[in-house]
Parts: C-alpha cells; structure tokens; sequence
C-alpha cells in the first residue's frame, strides 16, 4: 500500500446521466414548492417550502459543488451550519406565531398610524419624509 502525499489529487468524474437526474429533481421540487402555495396549509406553507429550499440546496451542494466527493469535514460543516439556519428560523418563526398570547396588547403593530397600515392607497415615500419632517418642526 502506498500512502497519498499532498500533491496527490483524487479525481472524481461524475456522469452525466446524474447531472440530468439531479436536474430533473429539482425541476420537480420546484413545482412541489409552487404547488403547495396553492394550497391554504396556515403556517405549514412557509415549514414546507423551507423543507424543500434545504432539500434543494442540500442536492446542489452534494452534486453539484461536489461536496459529496470531498472531503467529510467540509459536509460536517455544511449540516452544522443548515441546522443552525433551521434552529434560527424556527425560533423567530415560534416568536412570530405566538406573539400576544402573554401580552394580548403586543400582538397588534406597534405604530397602529404607520404608513403601512393606512389604506389600499399608494404612499410616496418622499411624503413620509416630508410628514416626518414637518413633525419635527413642530416639537420643541
């Protein structure tokens, strides 16, 4: 047995017939995504197409980038850093949803008279500035 030195380069060919597959694939769950925001599933919507976009990602890193072929540190680092993407947008999405069960007055917006707020109308943004501006001309 001979020992690899760092000069030795493994090379991987990947066919093309899974280049194609892997396209297809995603073609696939593209049109899952888009489907299923037809369809009325509450907050289910958003946990399923971040669910697919992981699964998407997940496959054009694998294949694509290759990732699957090098290095085993590099595909630690990859599913650590997608898990802490998970845990993140679980716990602002946890915040979101439950926001005003313990303090029913914080589950409204916070400035109720906020441009966004105000009718179907559309809002130049320049006349906020000119509001804001005169607002401040007024207060001492």
């Amino acid at each position: 047995m001979s020992e690899r030195t760092a000069t030795d380069r493994h090379n991987h060919i990947v066919p093309l017939r899974t280049y194609i597959i892997v396209g297809l694939l995603l073609y696939a769950l593209t049109a899952i995504t888009v489907a299923v925001s037809f369809i009325h599933l509450g907050s289910w919507n958003v946990i399923i197409a971040l669910f697919v976009a992981g699964v998407k990602a997940s496959l054009v890193a694998m294949i694509y980038m290759h990732l699957r072929y090098d290095k085993k540190i590099f595909l630690l680092i990859f599913i650590v850093a997608l898990l802490f993407l998970v845990l993140f947008i679980s716990i602002t999405m946890i915040d979101s949803m439950s926001r005003g069960e313990i303090n029913p007055e914080d589950q409204g917006p916070i400035n109720k008279e906020a441009v966004i707020y105000q009718s179907n109308e559309m809002h130049n943004p320049a006349d906020s500035l000119k509001i804001d501006s005169a607002m401040e001309k007024d207060s001492p």
